[in-house]
């Protein structure tokens, strides 16, 4: 009896053996020569700005700086010139401190902000201070601000609406944190076992103000991973690693708070077990000593880097010069970027105005 295939029929199915081998091929070269995955932090004076471009062009706007001209200009500037801009998709106030999200207003004036997220807009200063009646007014103008949408963020919550174009990694924003409560570990992603190190936390007084409420986020980008804590203060940042480890290790850690020692609690820094450390600080605020202290014991850490050099007396409080981007009390506004190759292997850390850059692998 003679088969049932023929060899007629035979050569096409080792053809589209051949087709499906070739597209597999095909879809490896464009993750790899792909278009990165970009984030920038804008000088914003101690405030803070990240910008993140993924390799589809969705923009995430983390925060705003001060209101008044000098840093929605910046934040424009940046988004406009270094990552080609014409609209900000995603807008998160992580708090509503006035210089996380006093330079929304003015910035909504220079390009369009399609979707607001954040904890809900407070109709009383969020920090309890009844005698602070000026607030109301501070907030008039990021509440009236015009822009497509608003929501509210809760743990779990994710934020990117647009794929990553075909054969490129896997690409997710997640809220893991908000108003002090978190997000619940994922099956089989993270340990369901308690985190070893929480033994060791030590609190401090409880935080009242609203930086305890921060949005916490987690960028992930194939093997990349990106954590943003806004001014998560130290017990509530306990709270997000202990007893459950509801985060992983990253990649980078954008150090909470400016660097603040009331924040950067040394058990979380040690459970996420950064490679790069990025702190939005100025030139007399944030790089605490303790933050430092922290730092530069945890082992993983290679490398840290500064939007400002710290011009305080305790001027010894710096990381090493070539990774500051603005070294002098008169600066130039010079951001700190970051590039993820298309297959998310590595990254390059740079500031662009002094030539410097630095490529780390994932880990």
């Amino acid at each position: 009896m003679q088969p049932l295939i023929s060899y007629s029929t035979a050569r096409p199915l080792r053809s589209w053996t051949v087709i499906l081998a070739l597209f597999a091929a095909v879809s490896m070269a464009s993750a790899a020569s792909g278009k990165p995955l970009g984030i920038y932090w804008v000088d914003v004076e101690g405030g803070a700005a990240t910008l993140i471009v993924t390799p589809s062009g969705e923009s995430v706007l983390i925060d705003t700086g001060m209101p008044g001209v000098r840093d929605p200009g910046r934040i424009h500037r940046v988004a406009r010139e270094a990552a080609g801009l014409s609209k900000i998709d995603h807008l998160i106030v992580t708090h509503m401190h006035l210089d996380h999200f006093g330079g929304a207003s003015e910035l909504s004036q220079l390009i369009p902000i399609g979707h607001v997220h954040d904890n809900g807009i407070p109709d009383q200063d969020p920090d309890g201070n009844a005698a602070n009646r000026s607030f109301p007014l501070t907030i008039k103008p990021y509440r009236e601000m015009k822009v497509q949408k608003r929501s509210v963020l809760h743990p779990g919550d994710e934020i990117l609406e647009k794929h990553v174009p075909l054969g490129m990694p896997k690409l997710s924003l997640r809220c893991l944190a908000a108003k002090q409560k978190f997000v619940l570990p994922k099956a089989g992603s993270l340990s369901t076992s308690p985190n070893p190190i929480c033994h060791k936390a030590e609190s401090k007084p409880i935080d009242t103000s609203d930086n305890a409420n921060s949005i916490a986020l987690l960028l992930e980008f194939g093997d990349f991973r990106f954590f943003v804590g806004g001014d998560m203060s130290w017990n509530v940042e306990a709270g997000l690693v202990c007893p459950l480890d509801r985060v992983g290790k990253v990649d980078v850690y954008q150090v909470n708070h400016h660097g603040l020692d009331v924040s950067n609690n040394p058990i979380l820094v040690r459970t996420l077990e950064p490679t790069v450390a990025v702190m939005s600080n100025g030139t007399s605020k944030g790089c605490g000593p303790d933050t430092f202290r922290t730092l530069k014991a945890t082992s993983s850490i290679q490398a840290i880097y500064q939007i400002h050099k710290n011009l305080r007396q305790d001027k010894e409080i710096n990381t090493v010069a070539a990774h500051i981007a603005n070294q002098a009390q008169e600066c130039t506004a010079n951001h700190i970027e970051l590039s993820v190759n298309g297959d998310a292997k590595t990254y390059t850390v740079s500031i662009p105005a002094t030539k410097h850059q630095a490529t780390y692998a994932t880990k």
